[in-house]
């Protein structure tokens, strides 16, 4: 084994398990949850966390195609193939990492638990840091009973002195590889979890505050919960503005639909003032700026682009965050052309480019009575307002 690298932490994500207990339909970690697989949600997780270095994916070798759908576009160390028991695969990822650059820490997650927050693991890594070993554990509430084969209840418990524990955990990697070795040596395959194999070990092990939210995906309950919890439930709304002037040309972009005129529309863009506003409406619903910040005004590459592109980028963002689009409303304020006779066109337009139903967009014209520069014919003006929902960000909280 190579030296480890002092303070790095690893982690390894176990994502080799069949799932037979969450019935018909792929493994459970790769159901989707929300708007994406559950083992993504749980390697976003470690990969925005800023403590974890690199992430080893311990996968079955038939999951390798879903695997690599799932994981596009995160650095991720190769996954290797996991073994018969989870404490096998486990093995198969520290032996992984010894064989590179092992880590100081390394922290041992399941990918079906994918609502581990930041907090927790900030909080497990300072406990192993500073201890050697710790997990997460969260007081257990209901009265537990011993039962027997027969179902006689042989005691009741003490619940005070008990707790549920949770992943990830977190050792030192030269003692947590080191007892798995021995256990693989000895024959023991049927450890629960990392912690009873390193209390096996002779390894001390404390226990930290867990996170109730933090569930393991286990049966279709389990699932239909966690689908619950990211039910897009954070109603955002946003407002947009934009304006462009008439100048040369013999047409407008607006709304996504070419329409005939004696005077095209201004901007460095094709000007789509309708399409502009609705980029600017999703973004405030997001708080993530507006179209200038994004698409810069002075930046060459967009000289003359489509509008399309714009709208789809902010339809995009609000996917990103698992999140959708409830309405777009449009309101446009010019004198010419006229609206009417093209609304529907602009409808089903919008709803193509931000992937939504098209009764989810209403478009809208007014003339403001030849008042200002809209009525004196100088340009087109256009408010939009989105609504979207994002999830609540459970996984998120302390």
């Amino acid at each position: 084994m190579q030296q480890s690298d002092p303070g790095q932490v690893a982690a390894i994500v176990v994502a080799a398990g069949r799932g037979t207990r969450a019935g018909d339909g792929p493994p459970k970690q790769f159901r989707p949850i929300g708007s994406q697989p559950a083992v993504r949600m749980t390697l976003d997780a470690f990969a925005r966390h800023p403590e974890v270095a690199a992430i080893q994916p311990v996968i079955h070798p038939d999951d390798a195609a879903a695997f690599a759908a799932a994981s596009a576009g995160l650095t991720l160390l190769s996954p290797v193939p996991g073994g018969a028991t989870r404490q096998a695969s486990v093995l198969a990822g520290l032996e992984a990492l010894a064989a590179a650059r092992p880590p100081a820490i390394v922290l041992i997650h399941d990918a079906a638990r994918p609502f581990a927050s930041a907090a927790l693991t900030s909080r497990v890594l300072a406990a192993a840091r500073a201890r050697g070993a710790a997990i997460p554990a969260v007081p257990v509430t209901d009265t537990i009973k011993a039962v027997a084969a027969d179902g006689r209840v042989t005691a009741t418990l003490d619940r005070a002195t008990l707790r549920a524990v949770q992943t990830p955990q977190a050792f030192r990697f030269d003692a947590l590889l080191a007892a798995h070795r021995r256990a693989a040596a000895a024959g023991r395959h049927d450890f629960p979890d990392d912690a009873a194999l390193a209390e096996w070990a002779g390894l001390e092990v404390s226990v930290v505050e867990g996170d109730p939210r933090n569930i393991k995906l286990t049966s279709a309950n389990d699932i239909a919960l966690a689908q619950a919890l990211c039910m897009p439930g954070d109603l955002r709304t946003g407002n947009g503005f934009d304006v462009h002037a008439f100048g040369d040309g013999d047409h407008v972009m607006i709304g996504g639909i070419r329409i005939a005129h004696p005077r095209g529309l201004a901007g460095h863009s094709d000007a789509d003032v309708g399409l502009h506003a609705l980029v600017d409406a999703i973004l405030g619903a997001l708080a993530e700026g507006d179209i200038g910040a994004h698409f810069p005004p002075n930046d060459p590459q967009w000289r003359g682009a489509s509008s399309d592109r714009f709208l789809a980028f902010a339809a995009q963002r609000v996917a990103a965050r698992g999140g959708v689009i409830a309405h777009l409303d449009l309101t446009l304020v010019c004198e010419a052309p006229k609206i009417g006779p093209h609304r529907d066109a602009m409808r089903a337009r919008i709803a193509e480019i931000a992937g939504i139903a098209v009764e989810r967009v209403a478009v809208k014209a007014t003339t403001s009575e030849r008042l200002g520069f809209t009525g004196r014919g100088e340009g087109i003006a256009a408010y939009a307002t989105a609504t979207i929902r994002l999830p609540w960000r459970v996984p998120d909280a302390g």
